[in-house]
């Protein structure tokens, strides 16, 4: 029932806040806040539940319904968890249409949970295409100005993407005569591996994004309202890593073998070209947006290596991604709520007038460009000796890439926070307390994963060996 319940738990509270919405405005948050910190503790519980097993797993079927969670899924399922409470805090003060958008936000960690714990490849489709809906109409309905344009150009993208891999997943389920995700019993040909690989992962390519796939983007995280930001940057593009790991690898591995060298150099691109737009950005989301760009090109870059050190590492970039891309999108979105701009040329000397904002960016900074002792170094550094490993000196650009993100972090810090005073911004507030609250637990996680990132790969360390070996590949 646990895992029955991380699903089925926000679905009620959305159809709850929407409910009470209707008649009373301030009901609807707190609806949602005891909703997604029940949904993370159910999370935890199930941690413990996979810790005390033998197998590292857990599985249960209801109404022919197939869960499963285990080093691949968890730490992704308590990375959506702990977000789902960052949004709604996030959103705490939405006055406009309360009630929907925390049904929206609801509804939309319910699908996300439904594609990291599906154990069949028809739910998992569902929950996949089901994630486009909720967030469809956050960007819509509560974006800034071209907020129609970014959600169109993001159901899209992600929509064509989905169907190209449909049609992949009909040729696999009709190939090995069964739904139910894992290694195949019955071989697909290596012909057809060849072009089906491609297909199952277009779709999961668009999500992380990969360049040139990845314009989709950043308009949608400039457009979207902080919460909605934070669950696309947080939860929604690891969905694209997670399923090359746990879907279209396994049923295709020698089409991923064959691809491995161009998925390299997908992620060796996306990690240059992210560094160098975010760096090019006089709007201050942007940014942040263009840096997931270059950091999920790690995940990729660790996926392409194909063994289980590579899928460890991608594993540990997209948990802290997740933490540190939230840390940053809480902090502008709450810059922007009070100044109303984000345009980085005109702020300046922020840490002197909003020192508890200012300290938090800085942090949020550091972690972003991979200072050791906070969760970006371990994952990206081990994605690049893996990589070194598997394709050799082409990794001096991706090293270059990873250099270039301190330089546009460390530049939005002595922009942004150094300086002189902008004299507009004399009367600026501080951060909130909710906000300051929410943003202190995700350093927490930053720090504890930085320091003692074992905690994450002691969760992926079984998942990622049988996957491995059941590919028949090595360490």
């Amino acid at each position: 029932m646990t895992l029955l319940g991380l699903i089925l738990l926000p679905l009620v509270g959305a159809a709850v806040a929407w409910i009470v919405g209707r008649s009373r405005p301030t009901a609807p948050r707190f609806v949602a806040i005891v909703t997604s910190v029940a949904v993370f503790g159910l999370a935890i519980a199930a941690l413990v539940q996979v810790l005390q097993s033998g197998d590292h797993a857990l599985s249960a079927t209801t109404k022919g319904m197939l869960l499963v969670l285990d080093g691949l899924s968890l730490p992704l399922v308590l990375l959506t968890g702990l977000l789902g409470v960052v949004a709604v805090t996030a959103s705490w003060a939405m006055t406009d249409r309360p009630g929907v958008h925390h049904a929206l936000l609801l509804a939309l960690e319910a699908a996300v949970m439904t594609v990291f714990l599906a154990g069949d490849l028809i739910l998992f489709y569902v929950g996949w295409e089901a994630v486009l809906i909720p967030m469809f109409f956050l960007i819509g309905g509560w974006g800034h100005e071209n907020r129609r344009h970014a959600a169109l150009k993001f159901f899209l993208y992600t929509f064509v993407g989905s169907v190209l891999m449909l049609a992949g997943l009909i040729v696999v389920m009709m190939t090995v005569k069964s739904t139910v995700i894992g290694a195949p019993t019955t071989a697909i040909d290596l012909a057809t591996q060849s072009w089906l690989f491609w297909l199952v992962a277009i779709g999961m390519l668009v999500k992380i994004p990969v360049f040139p796939l990845h314009t989709w983007l950043p308009d949608a995280h400039v457009e979207a309202p902080t919460a909605g930001s934070i669950m696309l940057a947080g939860v929604l593009l690891k969905m694209g890593g997670y399923g090359l790991m746990r879907v279209a690898i396994p049923y295709a591995p020698a089409g991923f073998a064959a691809a491995s060298p161009v998925l390299g150099a997908f992620g060796s691109a996306g990690i240059i070209y992210g560094a160098l737009m975010a760096f090019a950005q006089v709007d201050l989301k942007r940014l942040v947006a263009y840096s997931s760009v270059a950091h999920m090109g790690f995940v990729v870059l660790g996926i392409a290596t194909g063994t289980a050190l590579g899928y460890a590492a991608a594993m540990l970039a997209m948990v802290s991604h997740g933490l540190v891309s939230a840390l940053l999108f809480l902090l502008v979105g709450s810059l922007y709520e009070r100044t109303h701009t984000r345009e980085i040329a005109r702020f300046g000397g922020l840490g002197a007038r909003t020192p508890r904002w200012g300290g938090l960016f800085v942090f949020a900074a550091l972690a972003s460009l991979g200072l050791p002792g906070l969760s970006g170094f371990p994952g990206e550094l081990l994605a690049m000796i893996q990589g070194f490993g598997a394709f050799g000196w082409w990794m001096v650009f991706a090293a270059i890439g990873a250099l270039l993100g301190a330089v546009y972090n460390l530049s939005a810090v002595r922009r942004v926070v150094h300086g002189e005073r902008a004299p507009e911004w004399d009367a600026l507030a501080d951060i909130t307390r909710s906000d300051t609250i929410a943003a202190i637990v995700l350093c927490v996680g930053i720090v504890v994963i930085g320091v003692v990132p074992g905690l994450v790969l002691r969760l992926t360390d079984p998942a990622v060996t049988l996957l491995v070996r059941a590919l028949g590949g090595g360490s």
